[in-house]
């Protein structure tokens, strides 16, 4: 598109991150603009699931956290040989919910991120219903093949757009990024910039 950028139209499918199901089918416009700016995306999706089974598993995931009686702490997830213990799985699966937006918000044409590993977790004990968790990520940048260190504090509570809070820092750059507050949903992701934390 002249002056604005370039412009694909995708059809994907997508899968449950843990049991490798069929999720669903998107179809998707994604615009990445000539100015450095995040993608502008557009997306509709035909869900596997219905929403009452997405909200129960929302649920499960969030009273296994919730009911625990200390603050629930990880490191290196998964280990050294691919492994994720069954206990830090929950763990995971917010780091790939939150570190998406991050990804979102980073990814350029030609440059993409995948989530290598949690280097480490610690839960925030609150005193409202939301969750609240303090991460260290790495990203692997593609084709670069350089690692991404950011750290990430997520909130949520079911029902909820899951927050996350950002500042990422690359070992081999002085140049330090960050976002204020990001919001992010399987029904897509939307940028609420703020302060830096």
């Amino acid at each position: 598109i002249p002056e604005a950028g370039h412009k694909y139209y995708l059809q994907f499918s997508t899968e449950d991150y843990r049991t490798g199901e069929n999720a669903g089918n998107c179809l998707a416009t994604v615009l990445y603009p000539k100015k450095k700016s995040p993608p502008v995306v557009s997306i509709k999706c035909s869900l596997s699931k219905d929403q009452k089974e997405i909200q129960e598993e929302d649920d499960r995931l969030y009273q296994r956290i919730r009911h625990q009686t200390k603050p629930i702490t990880g490191n290196n997830i998964p280990d050294s040989y691919g492994n994720i213990a069954p206990a830090l799985e929950p763990l995971w699966a917010l780091a790939v919910a939150g570190s998406s937006s991050i990804m979102w918000e980073k990814s350029t044409e030609t440059l993409g991120y995948f989530l290598a590993q949690v280097k480490s977790v610690k839960q925030w004990m609150r005193k409202d219903d939301f969750i609240e968790f303090d991460y260290t990520v790495l990203l692997h940048e593609i084709p670069t093949q350089e690692i991404i260190s950011c750290h990430m504090r997520l909130t949520w509570l079911p029902g909820h757009p899951l927050q996350v809070k950002h500042f990422c820092a690359s070992e081999s750059q002085e140049v330090q990024e960050g976002s204020g507050a990001e919001s992010g949903s399987a029904a897509g992701p939307s940028a609420e910039k703020g302060a830096n934390f």
